[in-house]
């Protein structure tokens, strides 16, 4: 997937730097600027042009760094000969995603700096990553128990090494829309642009690298379950400088 992202950058460079004459002196594609952004969506760099004085075509990837923290979750033991049992395990989370983008912005007054965004997101399905491990429950796994952390009403399997591994997917590709300020291409040759708007994820579904996911305990609280099912997008809020080219 990242070097699918690596690719449509590339291309988007091309594709905006390569101009013809009948399309500068329509004012299609007659400038380009460069673009970094921080945001929400973590750092990104991307490339605009202007496709007509009203639109503005922009095209980039952004990367999530590897924010993690540690928690500590519940484990569901289960042994035929020893009943149901729980415990414990510290456990890492991890962000780190890369995406790439394709938005078109439409000013509507030409004299006022202020658009309006739609596009996509693409890549990055992976909202978060969560791994761990335990010797004890390698062992409690070899000899026959099964294990597995709870995460609302479902439970990620332990391996037969102790690991854990898994997280929350969301879509491949994520409508977008936003507002903001800020020309994509500046008229003098640095600029700035703040943006807000929300990325439409689905619903992020529970997800396993050690095998398939199973039902939790009978009388596990849902509501974990319930809130993440009503979280169907992502919040952007991020600000661009820019530079123009020519």
């Amino acid at each position: 997937m990242k070097k699918i992202i690596f690719l449509w950058a590339i291309l988007s460079i091309a594709m905006m730097c390569s101009p013809v004459s009948a399309q500068k002196e329509l004012g299609i594609f007659n400038s380009l600027s460069v673009g970094v952004s921080a945001g929400t969506t973590g750092i990104g760099i991307d490339v605009a042009t202007p496709v007509t004085p009203h639109f503005a075509i922009r095209g980039g990837v952004s990367f999530m760094p590897g924010i993690s923290f540690d928690t500590d979750v519940d484990v569901d033991l289960k042994n035929p000969e020893l009943g149901e049992q729980t415990s414990s395990l510290d456990l890492t989370g991890n962000m780190k995603r890369a995406s790439g983008e394709l938005l078109v912005n439409y000013y509507p007054f030409l004299s006022s700096s202020f658009f309006v965004t739609a596009g996509a997101y693409f890549g990055g399905n992976k909202l978060l990553k969560v791994k761990g491990h335990s010797d004890e429950l390698a062992e409690y796994v070899q000899e026959g128990g099964q294990a597995g952390i709870i995460i609302g009403d479902q439970v990620i399997p332990v391996d037969k090494n102790g690991n854990v591994s898994g997280g929350f997917k969301v879509s491949g590709f994520r409508p977008y829309i936003g507002v903001g300020f800020g020309r994509a291409v500046p008229k003098k040759r640095i600029g700035v642009q703040f943006e807000l708007g929300v990325q439409f994820h689905g619903s992020p579904k529970l997800y396993s690298s050690a095998g398939d996911l199973s039902g939790a305990l009978a009388d596990s609280d849902d509501d974990f379950t319930k809130v993440m099912d009503k979280l169907t997008v992502y919040p952007v809020m991020k600000v661009r400088f820019c530079g123009r080219l020519f």
